[in-house]
């Protein structure tokens, strides 16, 4: 994480408009652009879920714009809102270049555009790739796709209308979300740091992202408490819709052999006549992890003066969780590679 830090001279992030920017690390001359969407919620705050993922790709040589969305029940909203974020902040860059990373409008200015999303943020990659057709990614990677119905996506979702109600005066009169709010970076920093992702310094950028995590709760919770029993549009007519509109010319779908709630093979169902229509290319892979794969960081694990066997499970699980992200991030990569020119 200490590249991430907004103080360090390391640090290689930085907030533009409403998206953070991740340029390629060791100044190097992008290859491609990448639109990177997170899950639901934990994609708010992507220099902490995701960033060891990011990292890889900034390392491969991709200029990374992370794309943070409002949850909600509202798929389509939430897919207008990622579609306008994303090239409101793309037309920046391409205007003014990146300075931070010494670069000009020339290095950015015809570059590929690709996408990278993973299990919300997959399904909004496909529903953006449908419902637009101009300005969208020449080849996405869809990691984990889940388009689940909110019974199955959240159980027991049908009695939390009733719940949340009962609940929501308590809610109201919490210190909790004002605490929340007006935390100090040094509170902040101490949560981060017991999640197990380490910021060295005070990095307001997180605190800004923390702070957007915080503020779509009440949202989701007022949508709740108003009885919104399913998600808009219903997975039945995503499905039915990205048969017949789906427009991104390249796909690659990602699967884990242990992620219990992917649809990427129903997915692949659905897309591969659209995708044959209009004569692109869609494959499937399987790899090694489960549906927090892209999420793992990378972890801080240091043995004591005596080498337990807690110390060698804890040693070996951090190589397995790290070689499964490092093998994604070059699927990934490699895949992007066939469609730069």
């Amino acid at each position: 994480m200490s590249n991430f830090n907004n103080n360090s001279p390391n640090r290689i992030y930085k907030r533009l408009d409403s998206c953070l920017i991740i340029p390629p690390s060791g100044n190097k001359k992008p290859r491609a652009i990448i639109e990177f969407l997170g899950g639901a919620f934990i994609g708010a705050v992507p220099e902490v879920t995701y960033s060891y993922l990011i990292e890889l790709l900034a390392k491969e040589g991709f200029f990374v714009i992370s794309v943070p969305y409002n949850v909600t029940f509202d798929h389509e909203q939430a897919a207008n809102q990622v579609y306008e974020r994303f090239n409101a902040c793309l037309a920046n860059v391409l205007a003014f270049g990146y300075p931070d990373a010494n670069l000009t409008p020339a290095d950015l200015v015809g570059l590929p555009i690709f996408s990278v999303g993973h299990s919300n943020g997959a399904l909004l990659q496909v529903l953006t790739g449908s419902y637009f057709s101009e300005n969208i990614p020449k080849a996405n990677a869809i990691i984990s796709y889940n388009n689940k119905s909110a019974t199955e996506a959240v159980p027991y979702f049908e009695q939390l209308g009733p719940l949340v109600r009962q609940m929501m005066p308590m809610v109201e009169a919490s210190p909790v979300y004002s605490m929340a709010r007006s935390a100090s970076d040094d509170v902040w920093k101490r949560f981060i740091d017991t999640a197990g992702s380490i910021i060295p310094e005070r990095d307001q950028e997180a605190l800004v992202s923390f702070t957007k995590f915080v503020d779509q709760l009440p949202s989701v919770f007022g949508q709740v408490t108003e009885g919104i029993s399913e998600f808009r549009p219903t997975p039945s007519e995503n499905r039915e819709f990205c048969k017949n509109k789906y427009n991104v010319q390249h796909t690659l779908l990602v699967k884990f052999n242990s992620d219990t709630i992917d649809e990427t093979d129903l997915l692949e169902e659905t897309l591969k006549p659209r995708v044959d229509s209009i004569g692109g290319t869609l494959e499937k892979v399987q790899l090694s992890g489960n549906h927090i794969t892209p999420c793992v960081p990378e972890p801080k694990w240091q043995a004591g003066y005596v080498y337990t066997p807690a110390d060698a499970i804890a040693q070996g699980l951090k190589t397995l969780s790290l070689r499964e992200t490092k093998e994604l991030s070059r699927t990934i990569s490699d895949w992007f590679g066939r469609f730069e020119e």
